[in-house]
C-alpha cells in the first residue's frame, strides 16, 4: 500500500513539475494545433495574429462575410510571445495576408520598456513572417489607447509612430490606424467603446475596427 502511494505521489509530482515547466501560452498553441488537425485552415485566408483584442473578436468573420478569416489571437500575448512561437503561428498556414494586433501587453508586462525596444520586437516578428512569406500582404493595427492603461499612452503613441514609419517603407505592408477612429469629436478616447475593464472592446468598438480595416483587406 505504501509502495503504491509512493508511486502515485511520484507520478503526481512529475506531472506538476512538467506542467510548471511549460512556457507561457503553451496550452493556447497546443489548442491551435488541435484545431488545425480537426479542421485544416484554408489556404489564401487572412490570418489574424496577436493578443486578446483578436481573441475576443469571436464573430470577426461576420464583419467580413466575403473573406476567409483565420483568427489565431491568444489573450495576454506580447510581441515577445509572437516571436517565441513564430514557427507554430506561421508555418501551418498559407495565408494571402497577415494582420497583427499586439504591443499593449509588452508594456503592461514591463513598464520600463521603451518604445524602441517594443518596436524592435515587432521588427523581429516581421522578419520571421518574411522568412515564410516573402511577398504576402502584412498589416499592423495601431495600439489602441485603452483607458485602463492611460499611464502607458505616451509609449503606445511612440511605438505606433515607429511601426508606422517602418511599415510605410515596406512593400506589400500597411499600417492600419484605428487609434484616431476611436476618438470622440474632441480627440479623446471614447470610453463607451470599452467593457467595464476599460481594456477590451464592445461590439461598437469592433465595428470601428472593421470599418478601418476593410480598405486594406485582400
Amino acid at each position: 500500500m505504501k509502495k503504491t502511494f509512493a508511486l502515485l505521489f511520484t507520478f503526481l509530482m512529475l506531472f506538476i513539475f512538467k506542467a510548471q515547466d511549460k512556457p507561457a501560452f503553451w496550452n493556447d498553441i497546443e489548442h491551435f494545433k488541435q484545431i488545425n488537425k480537426e479542421n485544416p485552415p484554408p489556404k489564401d485566408a487572412i490570418l489574424l495574429l496577436g493578443s486578446s483584442s483578436f481573441t475576443m473578436w469571436k464573430d470577426v468573420s461576420d464583419y467580413f462575410p466575403a473573406k476567409q478569416i483565420v483568427n489565431r489571437g491568444f489573450g495576454g500575448s506580447s510581441l515577445n510571445d509572437l516571436n517565441f512561437y513564430s514557427d507554430e503561428l506561421l508555418k501551418p498556414y498559407s495565408p494571402k495576408q497577415i494582420i497583427i494586433y499586439c504591443g499593449e501587453n509588452d508594456f503592461a508586462g514591463n513598464e520600463k520598456l521603451t518604445a524602441r525596444q517594443v518596436f524592435n520586437r515587432y521588427k523581429n516578428f516581421y522578419a520571421e513572417i518574411r522568412k515564410y512569406y516573402p511577398t504576402i500582404q502584412v498589416d499592423y493595427i495601431s495600439i489602441k489607447l485603452s483607458p485602463s492603461r492611460e499611464n502607458l499612452w505616451p509609449k503606445f503613441i511612440a511605438t505606433n509612430s515607429l511601426i508606422k514609419r517602418f511599415m510605410n517603407k515596406k512593400k506589400t505592408a500597411d499600417y492600419i490606424n484605428i487609434t484616431k477612429a476611436m476618438n470622440d469629436e474632441n480627440g479623446r478616447t471614447r470610453k463607451d467603446l470599452f467593457l467595464e475593464d476599460m481594456l477590451h472592446m464592445k461590439p461598437n468598438g469592433y465595428e470601428i475596427w472593421a470599418k478601418e480595416m476593410k480598405p486594406f483587406l485582400k
